[in-house]
């Protein structure tokens, strides 16, 4: 799953009282109930329903009522613990604190959802640049992100309700902050958006692979992750219930105007296991790439799947290179397998690092990284660190602040295997095309030949016979 792109930092101070439009009053946020089946070891498994007459209730239902409603239905199962769950959370926090926008006056905002103002495109639909009015936000009026969902997108009602909920109810400078939500039936059918504080500079994913984009220096990709690390580490320890994110990746990392790492896209975010339960069993969703192994094989979510995914992260951080990325030599398609064949203590594993760097790097620092990049992606979960302790490996790694890189490192470079005189893919692939062009002459020659034999038969029928 994709995820927007561009969004800025204006923290929860962005919130404001939830407004209704005398006009066009938006359905509810909660227009979808929240039962009570809960998956072997779940406090709480958020199963949204996406029934149609939810999404087409009554415009005049009272939103804030749907909500509280909602969120009292789910409770049922979360009764039994003492911990409340995110619907009951979100009645408490969120309710009050989200505007809720109209369809016209986001259709307004950005001109009529105008392809110039498009910043962002996913399965979910598309993210536009617009700017709204603000209760105390400036005259000229707020820029923001809008987020609309497409109908037929793989992102359905049920993601969007989750993203309303859970971000509705977290605080923390690493989480992107979400300003309101629009639920209204138009001309053009149900319309489900997000609205966003504006991030100017995009994704992780657009500054690591872009290669329009200026090189991202290696102290700022360590603060970069460090602040993802730590917003991992609220959602799995600073609420009364954990949350799961599901779906870290480079994309979901959005950068304010200072590159302050925020975290977006809750909407595959699960209510984590009860303190007598070790995991949520759930159906698998995610990202090809970046989801735990153990969790694609069992089902079983953990806070752990999330470090996984984390370690996949850091070693993108650290080559440049995306987790999958097809059009490279087979042995090299895979990050995680082309990375061991460097390992952290040989000679060779400067070759993994970005040679956009330039050796602008320190050494013992890039080491420490791939070091905790491999405990992050350990086979068994039990053997992961968490997040809490992720952070502390990413501060003492940061403390190494010399650059002596090596420049000369190849991080483009075949693997070993390949340098011992071998024919490499390119070598094959340049054989192959000077095969093809000899064959393809061959044939202009004879496609001439035969071309001059007809010509000149041509003219002996055409000459005149002697009498």
């Amino acid at each position: 799953m994709d995820c927007f792109r561009c969004f800025s930092s204006k923290g929860k101070k962005g919130k404001v009282e939830k407004r209704r439009e005398g006009t066009t009053a938006p359905a509810s946020p909660a227009a979808a109930s929240f039962p009570s089946t809960v998956s072997t070891g779940a406090r709480s498994n958020l199963s949204f329903s996406t029934a149609s007459s939810a999404v087409g209730m009554s415009l005049s239902e009272d939103s804030s009522a749907a909500v509280r409603a909602a969120a009292s239905k789910s409770s049922g199962s979360a009764s039994v613990s003492s911990a409340r769950s995110i619907p009951e959370l979100y009645e408490e926090r969120g309710a009050n604190s989200l505007r809720e926008f109209g369809f016209r006056e986001l259709r307004a905002a950005t001109s009529d959802f105008s392809r110039l103002l498009k910043v962002g495109e996913g399965g979910f639909g598309s993210v536009y640049k617009g700017v709204v009015r603000l209760p105390g936000g400036s005259a000229g009026g707020t820029v923001v992100a809008i987020k609309k969902l497409n109908p037929n997108g793989h992102q359905g009602h049920k993601q969007w309700l989750a993203e309303v909920h859970f971000l509705g109810v977290v605080e923390h400078p690493n989480l992107v902050n979400l300003i309101g939500y629009c639920a209204s039936q138009s001309e053009r059918g149900p319309q489900r958006l997000l609205v966003y504080e504006f991030m100017p500079n995009k994704t992780l994913n657009d500054h690591l692979f872009n290669k329009a984009y200026p090189v991202l220096p290696w102290d700022t990709r360590l603060e970069i992750a460090l602040g993802a690390a730590e917003g991992l580490t609220y959602l799995h320890e600073g609420l009364e219930v954990q949350v799961i994110y599901r779906d870290f990746k480079a994309s979901n990392v959005l950068l304010d105007e200072e590159f302050r790492a925020k975290l977006s896209d809750f909407g595959l975010a699960r209510e984590g296991p009860s303190a007598d339960h070790t995991h949520v069993s759930t159906a698998v969703m995610g990202t090809l790439g970046y989801a735990a192994p153990d969790y694609v094989e069992t089902g079983h979510l953990t806070t752990k799947s999330d470090v996984w995914s984390f370690g996949v992260v850091l070693y993108e951080i650290l080559t440049g290179r995306r987790s999958m990325e097809r059009h490279r030599p087979k042995n090299e398609q895979k990050l995680l397998e082309w990375v061991k064949q460097y390992p952290v203590e040989s000679k060779q594993f400067s070759r993994i690092i970005d040679t956009r760097l330039e050796g602008h790097y320190s050494k013992q620092g890039t080491r420490k990284i791939a070091k905790l990049a491999n405990s992050c992606l350990a086979k068994h979960r039990r053997d992961r660190p968490t997040m809490r302790e992720v952070v502390e490996s990413l501060k003492q790694a940061m403390q190494h602040k010399e650059l002596n890189g090596d420049a000369g490192a190849l991080g483009e470079s075949s693997p070993p295997d390949e340098v011992s005189g071998k024919p490499t893919t390119e070598d094959v692939a340049v054989a192959s095309a000077r095969r093809r062009m000899l064959h393809l002459a061959a044939l202009g020659e004879n496609a001439n030949s035969i071309a001059r034999r007809r010509f000149m038969l041509m003219r002996a029928v055409a000459a005149p016979t002697p009498t």
